[in-house]
């Protein structure tokens, strides 16, 4: 229950009890006298973070325009939709009709979700942070959802973010372990997915490893799964390298949109969006935006992977 007892940064809530008092013309009285006789707590207000970053990541996701944006390392439902509705109308960017995102296994906030515009509306949702691996962990760092969106046209579309384990810290024997049982469990999504049916799946994003590693060979190698990458539209968008990571080298692609051949075959153009990179030394061949000045400036280190599909 919210109360008066708000400031400009925070707000006090109170479940039971009395924390204070507000006599008419004195000073507020504290009245609680311990744990007992008051429960609740404090709440930090939000507000926009009006910083060049967040604002390259606005323009970035503005110009690519996408009817469906996957989004990797958001906070929250509430913060992604703030985003959506605040961020991307500052940049003269129209906000996604519906915006959703299921709390993850990561207490950082770092989760994986999906914004869409009004022709494709989310239609089903179907969460994995319970699976478990054989000896009873869990698989997900995060998630591995499953979004059922509708297209104009009456298809369905399954797509599928999700964000693998990071070889930040050291990509140890318990690190290279986590992202193999992660790429297995994914194929084995996908796989159920097909075989009742679903034609057009999508599996995508950070999965924090390159293409010749054992740890995403199972998904990579063992399904029909196709890398956009390997589409013959495919533009690496103002550089040669087909990285996906920090300066877009080949030794850091990590990124992946993967199609199932139904949608690979109805691709009508792909590629790699970079303008809201930090290009290092290529500065001058690779256009960015005018603000960024320095790597901190940049819309994020990850480049932006696209498909135009005709479905």
């Amino acid at each position: 229950m919210e109360k008066s007892d708000q400031g400009k940064f925070a707000i006090l809530r109170k479940i039971r009890g009395r924390i204070v008092k507000r006599p008419r013309q004195k000073p507020i009285e504290v009245v609680a006298n311990g744990r007992a006789d008051w429960i609740g707590w404090v709440e930090l207000k939000t507000a926009p973070v009006n910083e060049r970053a967040v604002l390259n990541t606005g323009r970035v996701i503005k110009d690519v325009d996408a009817d469906v944006l996957a989004v990797i390392e958001a906070e929250d439902r509430v913060s992604l939709e703030k985003f959506s509705d605040i961020i991307i109308k500052k940049v003269n960017g129209k906000p996604y009709d519906q915006v959703m995102l299921i709390d993850g296994n990561d207490r950082r906030g770092i989760d994986v979700g999906v914004m869409t515009k009004k022709p494709y509306p989310i239609q089903s949702i179907k969460s994995h942070i319970y699976d478990k691996a054989s000896d009873g962990k869990t698989i997900f760092s995060r998630d591995c959802p499953e979004y059922g969106i509708t297209t104009p046209s009456g298809e369905t579309i399954v797509v599928i973010p999700n964000h693998f384990k990071s070889k930040y810290g050291g990509n140890n024997a318990q690190s290279r372990n986590k992202r193999l049982s992660q790429s297995k469990r994914t194929k084995e999504i996908y796989e159920e997915l097909i075989a009742k049916g679903y034609e057009n799946v999508i599996v995508l994003g950070d999965l924090n490893d390159t293409p010749d590693s054992n740890e995403l060979e199972p998904l990579l190698q063992n399904t029909d799964l196709k890398d956009v990458g390997e589409h013959p539209t495919f533009d690496t968008g103002e550089f040669e390298g087909v990285g996906t990571y920090a300066l877009g080298n080949d030794s850091k692609k990590i990124d992946y949109l993967l199609l199932s051949p139904n949608l690979f075959s109805k691709v009508t153009s792909c590629g790699l969006f970079r303008k809201g990179a930090w290009a290092g030394k290529r500065r001058k061949k690779w256009t960015t935006y005018e603000n960024i000045t320095k790597p901190i400036h940049v819309a994020s280190d990850h480049h932006v992977i696209w498909a135009e599909i005709n479905i």
